[in-house]
């Protein structure tokens, strides 16, 4: 039985029981995997959420509730435990019948509707064009592509944006580093060292078309800047294709700063009275809308601060249509939080709904059991190249998704390049390498999906199986609503697991002169439900779906 057929009858039964004593929404229903199978396969604390609209204690309404469910059809048992919990048990044919419902959904099963038509704009990655991707910005990459695929999975509209930053300190930083790459001369003491500042520098000159000896210093740093960001960013933009990452939108920080949106925010939120001037400055008042301190906007000499360049760039997201903006940043963004929110108040949004904040922790990579240090500047940079070089685009992009963005990750080299069932990716692939070659092999030898008889799936490790294939839609649904991809991997992994097991125990095709049963015949159901779903959790994370390993 598929969840959301369980989930409907349950609400008519509960509804049936409760009568006009309270009112019963599908949001009260809610159906989860129990953590042991000896509980059953699937419970719910829908007589704990409505006992006090009811009434009455919550065991004694689930008690009145689990004979009417005792009655749904394809429920073999429902028991009452702890505070008012009920546990359901489904025979094996209600339980099985779902492997013909996946297989016959193909890649659509999982999917939702709870964020359907949602325009979404998600901001990622966005590396200053200093110097190659390390392996923050590669984390970031993976993560993000995974969650807007997820979102997406729930029919979100999401636009994948980069935020380019071609001004400022940082740039000017590396255009000094190019000019002094270029004349031959040591790295500037606040510039950025390693092998890719020369060979831009030796980029820019080849490219010109104007003797760079006739320029003065002024107008040789504006010529390395310029042609310098952009190759370098032609080589990130180059580096995420490889690995799998598209953006829609490139959004330059100078379109904001010349189109007049710095001005115009600023404006919109003096005629809703959050701006001051003070000391000659400019302000926003952000202590009202919980930031710690208030936040210079324009500067006392004129020049905006680069806060106003945020503001500007919020509404500009805003305008263009996006009813929810994420913004994914680095583990030193922390600070950024609280202004942040206070900005979307002071424009009248509500914080943590229409802008979320994302922080990412660090990534370390680790080799012979010790970790390799990154630093961009002094040229000992560790790369997204570099990782996939070593470990492939399926291996960095899955281990930088499988783990919470919240907690510190290191990256093992030597066990993400072993082809054996501790590297997670490796055992998750080969499980639907498995599927694929048992679909071959029951091919040839005559077993097709002529028939389907959910009974005959009665082993225990087919309900283990089919348990966690029913699964499936909450944690794609639960990914999106938490933002948090890695539950996808971690799920593929218990299923790989659960169908190895079940490979071991049950066979799709008969032994020796046995004859084909619809027993075999179901099983291939199974088999190819379970590759399905493989297939789409690998794909919701950028991984592939190899048939032969």
């Amino acid at each position: 039985m598929h969840p959301a057929a369980l989930s409907e009858a349950l609400l008519a039964s509960v509804q049936a029981v409760v009568g006009d004593r309270a009112e019963v929404a599908a949001t009260d229903i809610v159906l989860e995997r129990p953590r042991s199978r000896e509980h059953g396969d699937w419970t719910t604390n829908a007589a704990m959420r409505l006992a006090k609209r009811v009434g009455m204690p919550p065991r004694d309404l689930a008690a009145q509730l689990q004979e009417r469910i005792q009655a749904i059809p394809g429920v073999a048992g429902v028991e009452v435990a702890g505070p008012g919990f009920l546990n359901l048990r489904l025979d094996a044919a209600a339980a099985g019948e779902l492997a013909r419902t996946i297989v016959e959904a193909g890649g659509a099963y999982g999917r939702g509707d709870s964020m359907q038509g949602i325009q979404m704009n998600l901001e990622f990655v966005s590396a200053n064009p200093t110097g190659p991707l390390h392996l923050g910005g590669t984390r970031w990459a993976a993560v993000g592509d995974s969650l807007a695929r997820i979102l997406e999975s729930q029919g979100a509209r999401v636009t994948r944006e980069y935020y380019f930053n071609d001004h400022g300190a940082q740039i000017d930083r590396f255009a000094r580093s190019l000019v002094a790459a270029w004349r031959g001369q040591p790295t500037p003491e606040d510039g950025y060292g390693g092998d890719y500042i020369a060979d831009i520098a030796a980029r820019v000159e080849a490219a010109s078309e104007i003797d760079l000896l006739d320029l003065d210093d002024d107008a040789l740093q504006e010529h390395f800047r310029e042609h310098g960001v952009q190759l370098m960013f032609g080589e990130i933009k180059q580096s995420l294709a490889d690995f799998g990452v598209v953006f829609d939108v490139f959004f330059h920080e100078h379109d904001v700063q010349a189109n007049g949106d710095v001005e115009r925010a600023i404006e919109r939120l003096r005629e809703r009275g959050h701006i001051f001037e003070q000391d000659g400055a400019t302000w926003l008042r952000s202590t009202e809308l919980g930031d710690d301190k208030d936040r210079v906007v324009v500067r006392s000499n004129g020049a905006p601060a680069y806060f106003s360049g945020d503001l500007a760039y919020y509404l500009n997201k805003r305008e263009r249509g996006f009813e929810q903006c994420f913004i994914m940043l680095g583990a030193d963004h922390h600070g950024y939080v609280g202004r942040m929110m206070a900005m979307c108040a002071a424009f009248g949004d509500e914080p943590h709904v229409n802008l979320e904040l994302l922080i990412g922790q660090m990534v370390n990579l680790v080799r012979d059991g010790k970790p390799m240090r990154m630093s961009k500047r002094a040229g000992t940079i560790v790369t997204m190249e570099d990782l996939v070089e070593v470990v492939g685009v399926d291996a960095a992009r899955y281990s930088l998704a499988r783990s919470s963005v919240d907690t510190p990750l290191d990256i093992d080299l030597e066990l993400l390049q072993k082809r054996s069932n501790d590297n997670p990716v490796f055992y998750v692939q080969y499980a639907h390498a498995r599927t694929s070659a048992v679909a071959r092999n029951a091919s040839a030898a005559g077993v097709d999906r002529s028939a389907f008889d959910a009974s005959t799936l009665d082993h225990e490790t087919e309900a283990a199986l089919l348990g966690a294939l029913a699964d499936f839609p909450r944690v794609l649904t639960q990914s999106a609503q938490l933002r948090e991809p890695h539950r996808v991997a971690r799920f593929a992994e218990e299923l790989a697991g659960l169908y190895h097991r079940w490979y071991d125990a049950c066979r799709v095709v008969p032994q020796g002169d046995d004859p084909i049963e619809d027993v075999n015949r179901s099983r291939l159901w199974l088999n190819d439900a379970t590759g399905q779903v493989l297939r789409t959790a690998l794909g919701t994370l950028g991984v592939s779906a190899p048939e032969r390993m």
